[in-house]
């Protein structure tokens, strides 16, 4: 009977051995997994976590980690069903892992389910508050289904969660983005990518909310950076090609384009902002022949044809561009494009009210459409003015509200035109102080107001904003905060620069001209240099964060039909994507 015992209890412990070895097995090949996976090789992680799980003696937390593993990396390989298998099974092993309903919450947002995946990101955070991921995926499928409110106190919340965190600050920015508040926007654009220089998407939506400011080298700088972490986006060159065009450089643009349509042969896109480069340049025959493939490309666009009308114009065939026209009113007649190649298309005519009435169109249907605005200028169509809100006037300043967004104005600077950004929708600002500074910084001036109330650590606190403003150059350098309840930010001027150390720490420097370096440039320049200052209308629209045409100055050979003056090729609505603003298809 002992030695029954005895070979019983090796029976054991051999078993017991084998299970060990088992055990060590699937560590080695989860490890494995997880090398695979971090280095991007998704497919090879699939099979490693496989082997892993044949492991019956795995426990249920250690079998549920690694189907959680195993369901990103499906996903990463776009196997959304085998993902969703993958995390359902997870989450019934190990009811309290957060990680795997935050992960099969993204998969879902992938597929357009954002209320069920809001549920999943739900219970993300009830298992686990600090989850700051959680925060920015559930702030997403909010955005997805229009609550912006509710998506931006996400994005605050991670925010404070972890302040170093790019993807908070990033989706931040792009809600005040859609909230035209451009400024604040740069502010998070600028720390999401401070934190972490390898954080591409950042560089692309700076450079968005740069063209929303009118400033396209800039945007050109940051598009570029995203290109060099991302070089085969076709999508990112057709962005820098147009904001080359904005910056008068169609060489460049052209090069942009033609890659882009290296990438995409099957998008009309590129070559429609080919064209508009080569007729930039007064190539309009090639311009034909671009628009002509890409309308073959895309037989129905109607923007197409409606460049194509501008083209004509530009050569003297109206009747040609008529026809153009025509087929472009039939696929889409409330198009803004549209309406403006109408509009100059009648101009060319000497129908002067009708193309002031089809260019009013314009601007109606595509906020800001610079070129409806020029063309409407140019015919000496009256502007409608902007409200304005008598009691918040502030000195010589003048406010006005558009579309829900103040401005504010001052006499003694015509040309200079300053957005009141505030931090919530709804709220009021109150300008507080106007101060110009003096030495090296003559010139400078700063506008403090109020910016409403955001969500502080207790209760909700007053945010005050300073707009930087170089006013011999009637531009608006920055929008930064100055205080946020008790708490106030540091700023530190020196000769050529101003230093801001944020309230989170955050630091950023904003260069300008000093008078010396300004009288060094005029005289390098040459005296006409100094009377050379951009018209009232087209300042103004750079400063207030307006969209952008693709052309400033004009087609090259244009008469300016019977109303004479320059052409100017079609501007972009205010859109919640870069790229809608830079293209529109």
């Amino acid at each position: 009977m002992a030695r029954i015992w005895i070979a019983a209890l090796l029976a054991l412990i051999l078993v017991g051995r084998l299970e060990a070895a088992s055990g060590e097995v699937a560590t080695a090949k989860a490890k494995e997994a997880a090398t695979a996976l971090q280095r991007g090789r998704a497919d090879e992680a699939v099979l490693l976590y496989s082997a892993a799980l044949e492991d019956a003696s795995l426990s249920n937390d250690r079998r549920a980690a690694y189907l959680n593993d195993r369901g990103v990396a499906n996903a990463r390989l776009n196997r959304l069903r085998a993902a969703i298998e993958d995390f359902n099974t997870s989450v019934k092993l190990a009811p309290e892992g957060a990680s795997a309903y935050n992960n099969r919450g993204n998969v879902l947002l992938a597929v357009a389910l954002a209320a069920e995946a809001e549920k999943d990101f739900n219970r993300a955070i009830v298992l686990a508050p600090g989850y700051t991921a959680a925060y920015v995926n559930r702030a997403n499928a909010r955005a997805l289904m229009g609550d912006t409110e509710g998506a931006f106190k996400d994005f605050s919340h991670a925010v404070r969660l972890s302040p170093k965190a790019p993807a908070a600050y990033g989706g931040r920015g792009r809600m005040h983005l859609a909230a035209n508040r451009p400024h604040a926007a740069v502010r998070d654009f600028n720390r999401a990518v401070g934190n972490d220089t390898r954080y591409g998407p950042g560089y692309r939506l700076r450079a968005e909310a740069h063209v929303a400011l009118g400033r396209f080298d800039e945007a050109i700088e940051d598009l570029s950076r995203a290109i060099a972490f991302d070089l085969t986006n076709a999508d990112l060159y057709l962005a820098r090609g147009y904001a080359y065009l904005a910056a008068r450089n169609p060489a460049s643009a052209m090069k942009d384009f033609q890659r882009c349509a290296e990438l995409n042969g099957k998008a009309s896109a590129p070559l429609e902002g080919l064209a508009l480069a080569q007729a930039r340049i007064g190539a309009y025959d090639e311009a034909l022949d671009t628009l002509s493939k890409g309308l073959e490309i895309e037989p129905r666009s109607a923007q197409a044809f409606a460049y194509r009308a501008i083209v004509y114009k530009l050569m003297g065939q109206v009747e040609l561009g008529e026809k153009d026209l025509d087929r472009a009113v039939r696929l889409e007649p409330d198009r803004p494009e549209v309406h403006w190649a109408k509009g100059e298309l009648l101009e060319a005519q000497g129908h002067k009210d009708e193309a002031i009435a089809e260019l009013r169109l314009a601007q109606a249907g595509r906020a800001h459409l610079r070129d409806a605005a020029f063309a409407l200028e140019r015919l000496g169509a009256q502007e409608p003015r902007d409200a304005e809100v008598a009691e918040l006037a502030f000195g010589r300043w003048r406010v006005f509200m558009s579309k829900g967004r103040y401005y504010t104005t001052n006499a003694d600077y015509p040309r200079l035109q300053v957005p009141l950004e505030t931090m919530r929708e709804g709220a009021v600002p109150r300008l507080i102080e106007f101060e110009i500074k003096s030495g090296a910084q003559v010139g400078i001036g700063i506008l403090r107001f109020t910016a409403g109330q955001v969500d502080g650590a207790a209760a909700s606190e007053e945010v005050e904003h300073g707009a930087v403003l170089d006013l011999q150059a009637s531009t608006v350098l920055a929008v930064e905060t100055m205080r946020q309840g008790e708490q106030r930010a540091s700023w530190t001027w020196e000769d050529d620069k101003l230093v801001v150390a944020s309230l989170d720490g955050f630091k950023q420097e904003y260069a300008f001209k000093t008078p010396l370096a300004r009288d060094e440039q005029i005289a390098k320049a040459g005296p006409a240099a100094a009377l050379r200052q951009p018209r009232p209308k087209q300042q103004q629209a750079r400063q207030s964060g307006q969209a952008w045409s693709p052309f400033d100055d004009g087609w090259p050979g244009s008469s300016g039909g019977a109303g004479g003056g320059k052409q100017r090729a079609p501007q972009q609505q205010k859109p919640k994507t870069l790229f809608q603003l830079l293209f529109g298809n």
